[in-house]
């Protein structure tokens, strides 16, 4: 019996240490909480994050443990890339929280939006028009928007937006009281500006640590890849498998994030 046992943990623990190199080294699975990245990733949304896309930091290993400040085999982002990356979040009021940051040596949190501003370029929003290196992004509308989909209580719009290395993708903006005005942002060295694609519903790059979010390298975490799951919560919940009939969205399963 005692053997049984022996063996049976010693399975567990391989299985761990397998299951640990693979989240740290290849893919780490996100969940979409929120609408900022609307009309591309839905809450709900279930997704597989490649961590060796961009090279490796402490981010790469669970809790973020402060093996290293600096960042191994890098490779730089592009314009366009959907990615997960790690900004910094205060929550003072919640002891436990607190005790965690202080054992790993970081109060960080998970955000996936998309890069639009790469080191040493100008961003800047124009009468609701996006402008990088004072060259406006061409955004043309395709179609209206129902209101269910997180406007507020606005009419919105979908944009197709083109960047200038030519990817596109969709945006969602307000038709009203939209955010139209921004001051200019100059990226630094090291760093990435990011906007969430549901542009007047996306806590990013411009609210950030009250003042101009720019994330360092060393917070990325991995680039979005595909959506391998994806349910809608107002039909019912994950963990409700038997209502999986109405509440999952099987057009989006194994859909390709771009």
């Amino acid at each position: 019996m005692k053997k049984i046992i022996s063996e049976n943990l010693k399975t567990l623990f391989y299985a761990l240490i397998i299951a640990i190199i693979i989240r740290s080294l290849l893919f780490q699975p996100f969940y979409i909480p929120s609408s900022s990245m609307e009309p591309n990733l839905l809450v709900g949304d279930r997704l597989f994050v490649s961590k060796y896309t961009y090279g490796y930091s402490r981010h790469s290993f669970p809790l973020s443990l402060n093996l290293s400040s600096n960042r191994i085999m890098f490779k730089e982002p592009k314009r366009g890339d959907v990615i997960v990356f790690k900004t910094s979040y205060k929550n003072d009021d919640f002891f436990l929280f607190r005790m965690i940051c202080k054992l790993v040596g970081s109060c960080k949190t998970d955000y996936v939006k998309r890069l639009i501003g790469l080191p040493g370029d100008n961003i800047q929003f124009i009468n609701g028009d996006l402008y990088i290196n004072n060259t406006q992004v061409i955004k043309n509308k395709i179609k209206n928007l129902p209101l269910e989909l997180n406007c507020g209580d606005s009419e919105c719009f979908v944009f197709e937006e083109k960047l200038p290395e030519g990817v596109t993708y969709n945006t969602i903006y307000r038709k009203y009281n939209g955010y139209t005005e921004t001051i200019e942002f100059n990226v630094p060295k090291d760093h990435y500006f990011f906007l969430g694609d549901n542009r007047d519903n996306s806590t990013d790059s411009r609210y950030l640590a009250a003042g101009p979010g720019y994330v360092n390298k060393v917070d990325l975490v991995g680039k979005a890849q595909i959506i391998f799951f994806s349910n809608n919560k107002k039909k019912g919940s994950f963990y409700k498998i038997w209502k999986w009939n109405k509440s999952v969205r099987s057009s989006r399963i194994f859909k390709k994030i771009k």
